[in-house]
Protein backbone atom coordinates (compact mmCIF):
# COMPACT_ATOMS: atom_id res chain seq x y z
CA UNK A 1 0.00 0.00 0.00
CA UNK A 2 1.20 3.30 -0.98
CA UNK A 3 2.13 5.54 1.79
CA UNK A 4 -0.08 8.55 1.15
CA UNK A 5 -3.28 6.32 0.20
CA UNK A 6 -2.74 5.09 4.32
CA UNK A 7 -2.39 8.72 5.32
CA UNK A 8 -5.53 9.74 3.57
CA UNK A 9 -6.90 6.19 5.13
CA UNK A 10 -6.06 7.58 8.70
CA UNK A 11 -7.27 10.97 7.98
CA UNK A 12 -10.54 10.14 6.75
CA UNK A 13 -11.20 8.10 9.78
CA UNK A 14 -10.00 10.74 12.36
CA UNK A 15 -12.34 13.30 11.05
CA UNK A 16 -15.36 10.66 11.05
CA UNK A 17 -14.78 10.62 14.65
CA UNK A 18 -14.74 13.56 15.43
CA UNK A 19 -18.27 14.65 13.92
CA UNK A 20 -19.62 11.88 16.24
CA UNK A 21 -21.21 14.22 18.88
CA UNK A 22 -21.21 12.76 22.63
CA UNK A 23 -24.19 11.68 24.13
CA UNK A 24 -25.93 14.22 27.11
CA UNK A 25 -27.15 12.94 29.89
CA UNK A 26 -29.53 14.37 33.00
CA UNK A 27 -27.01 15.07 36.14
CA UNK A 28 -24.14 16.14 33.99
CA UNK A 29 -21.83 18.74 34.41
CA UNK A 30 -23.45 22.00 35.19
CA UNK A 31 -26.74 20.83 35.59
CA UNK A 32 -28.12 20.57 38.88
CA UNK A 33 -29.62 16.80 39.95
CA UNK A 34 -33.37 16.41 40.15
CA UNK A 35 -34.37 16.10 43.37
CA UNK A 36 -36.26 12.21 44.08
CA UNK A 37 -40.05 13.12 45.05
CA UNK A 38 -40.87 14.46 48.86
CA UNK A 39 -43.28 12.33 50.73
CA UNK A 40 -46.55 13.76 51.76
CA UNK A 41 -46.28 15.23 55.14
CA UNK A 42 -49.10 15.92 58.40
CA UNK A 43 -49.12 19.05 60.57
CA UNK A 44 -51.61 18.11 63.35
CA UNK A 45 -53.47 20.98 64.76
CA UNK A 46 -56.66 21.21 66.60
CA UNK A 47 -57.12 24.77 66.08
CA UNK A 48 -60.51 25.40 67.42
CA UNK A 49 -62.32 28.70 65.53
CA UNK A 50 -65.52 29.89 66.96
CA UNK A 51 -65.90 26.95 68.90
CA UNK A 52 -67.37 25.88 65.86
CA UNK A 53 -64.39 24.44 64.00
CA UNK A 54 -61.42 22.80 64.60
CA UNK A 55 -59.20 21.75 62.42
CA UNK A 56 -57.68 18.45 63.30
CA UNK A 57 -54.84 18.22 60.68
CA UNK A 58 -53.14 19.42 57.19
CA UNK A 59 -51.25 17.22 55.19
CA UNK A 60 -49.08 18.45 52.24
CA UNK A 61 -48.37 16.41 49.00
CA UNK A 62 -45.44 16.92 48.10
CA UNK A 63 -43.92 17.96 51.53
CA UNK A 64 -41.26 20.09 49.28
CA UNK A 65 -42.46 22.45 46.82
CA UNK A 66 -40.72 22.99 43.88
CA UNK A 67 -41.19 26.65 41.50
CA UNK A 68 -43.49 25.68 38.88
CA UNK A 69 -45.23 22.75 40.36
CA UNK A 70 -47.89 23.18 43.13
CA UNK A 71 -48.11 21.48 46.67
CA UNK A 72 -51.59 20.03 47.25
CA UNK A 73 -52.89 20.72 50.56
CA UNK A 74 -55.78 18.32 52.42
CA UNK A 75 -56.86 20.32 55.34
CA UNK A 76 -59.24 18.01 57.98
CA UNK A 77 -61.88 19.96 59.76
CA UNK A 78 -63.97 18.83 62.36
CA UNK A 79 -67.61 20.04 62.89
CA UNK A 80 -68.06 21.46 66.21
CA UNK A 81 -71.76 23.25 66.33
CA UNK A 82 -74.14 24.00 63.64
CA UNK A 83 -72.99 26.83 61.26
CA UNK A 84 -75.56 29.60 60.75
CA UNK A 85 -73.30 30.97 58.05
CA UNK A 86 -71.48 30.31 54.52
CA UNK A 87 -67.51 31.09 55.65
CA UNK A 88 -64.68 31.32 52.87
CA UNK A 89 -61.56 30.22 54.21
CA UNK A 90 -58.94 31.99 53.88
CA UNK A 91 -55.11 30.46 52.45
CA UNK A 92 -52.69 32.80 53.33
CA UNK A 93 -48.85 31.69 51.70
CA UNK A 94 -46.09 33.81 52.97
CA UNK A 95 -42.27 33.94 52.34
CA UNK A 96 -40.30 32.79 55.60
CA UNK A 97 -37.87 35.58 55.22
CA UNK A 98 -40.69 38.11 54.31
CA UNK A 99 -38.89 39.22 50.75
CA UNK A 100 -41.96 38.10 48.70
CA UNK A 101 -45.41 39.54 48.76
CA UNK A 102 -48.03 36.63 49.96
CA UNK A 103 -49.99 34.17 47.93
CA UNK A 104 -53.40 34.38 48.67
CA UNK A 105 -55.13 31.38 47.92
CA UNK A 106 -58.64 31.86 49.55
CA UNK A 107 -61.84 30.13 48.47
CA UNK A 108 -65.30 28.03 49.47
CA UNK A 109 -64.80 24.86 51.00
CA UNK A 110 -64.83 22.79 47.92
CA UNK A 111 -67.16 19.80 49.47
CA UNK A 112 -70.29 22.15 50.36
CA UNK A 113 -70.59 25.45 51.85
CA UNK A 114 -70.08 25.55 56.00
CA UNK A 115 -73.70 26.21 56.51
CA UNK A 116 -74.83 22.64 55.51
CA UNK A 117 -72.04 21.37 57.60
CA UNK A 118 -73.26 18.84 60.58
CA UNK A 119 -71.67 18.88 64.01
CA UNK A 120 -69.50 15.54 64.76
CA UNK A 121 -69.38 15.44 60.84
CA UNK A 122 -65.44 15.42 59.56
CA UNK A 123 -65.01 17.71 56.36
CA UNK A 124 -61.65 17.31 54.20
CA UNK A 125 -61.16 20.39 51.80
CA UNK A 126 -58.37 19.63 49.29
CA UNK A 127 -57.00 23.01 47.48
CA UNK A 128 -53.73 23.76 45.62
CA UNK A 129 -51.13 25.87 46.25
CA UNK A 130 -49.06 27.26 42.83
CA UNK A 131 -45.57 28.12 42.96
CA UNK A 132 -44.45 30.74 40.48
CA UNK A 133 -41.50 29.37 38.65
CA UNK A 134 -39.31 32.51 39.15
CA UNK A 135 -40.37 32.74 42.74
CA UNK A 136 -36.92 33.05 44.99
CA UNK A 137 -37.71 31.72 48.48
CA UNK A 138 -36.12 29.13 50.54
CA UNK A 139 -39.71 28.01 51.99
CA UNK A 140 -43.16 29.12 52.43
CA UNK A 141 -45.42 29.30 55.54
CA UNK A 142 -48.89 28.42 55.10
CA UNK A 143 -51.44 30.20 57.40
CA UNK A 144 -55.30 29.53 57.39
CA UNK A 145 -58.24 30.37 58.77
CA UNK A 146 -61.81 31.66 57.78
CA UNK A 147 -63.56 34.78 57.51
CA UNK A 148 -67.18 35.88 55.93
CA UNK A 149 -67.26 37.44 52.86
CA UNK A 150 -70.72 39.58 53.90
CA UNK A 151 -69.40 41.15 56.84
CA UNK A 152 -65.47 40.68 56.20
CA UNK A 153 -65.15 39.38 59.91
CA UNK A 154 -62.91 36.62 60.58
CA UNK A 155 -63.96 33.70 62.90
CA UNK A 156 -62.22 34.11 65.93
CA UNK A 157 -59.16 31.61 67.04
CA UNK A 158 -60.71 30.43 70.19
CA UNK A 159 -57.45 28.65 71.93
CA UNK A 160 -54.79 31.36 70.87
CA UNK A 161 -52.61 29.97 74.15
CA UNK A 162 -52.43 26.73 72.51
CA UNK A 163 -52.06 26.95 68.69
CA UNK A 164 -49.52 29.42 66.59
CA UNK A 165 -51.02 32.09 65.42
CA UNK A 166 -50.29 35.98 64.82
CA UNK A 167 -53.17 37.27 67.20
CA UNK A 168 -55.16 38.46 64.11
CA UNK A 169 -57.40 34.77 63.88
CA UNK A 170 -55.06 33.91 61.28
CA UNK A 171 -52.98 30.14 62.10
CA UNK A 172 -49.77 29.17 61.12
CA UNK A 173 -50.40 26.11 59.93
CA UNK A 174 -47.01 24.35 58.41
CA UNK A 175 -43.57 25.38 56.99
CA UNK A 176 -42.16 23.66 54.09
CA UNK A 177 -39.05 24.13 52.16
CA UNK A 178 -38.97 25.63 48.36
CA UNK A 179 -36.50 24.22 45.95
CA UNK A 180 -35.46 25.94 42.15
CA UNK A 181 -37.13 24.24 39.57
CA UNK A 182 -35.76 21.34 38.00
CA UNK A 183 -33.59 21.52 35.10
Amino acid sequence: MRPWVLIAALSMSMSTACIVEAPTKEGTVGSAPKLPPAPPQEFKSGANFGDAIELSSVVLSPSRGEAGQPVRVLANFKVLAKIDRDYMIFVHVEDVDGRVDRLNVDHAPRSKPTSQWAPGEMVQDVFDIPIPVGMPVRGLSLVLGFWDPKTDQRLPIVNKDQVPNDGRDRLFVAKFPVVAAAP
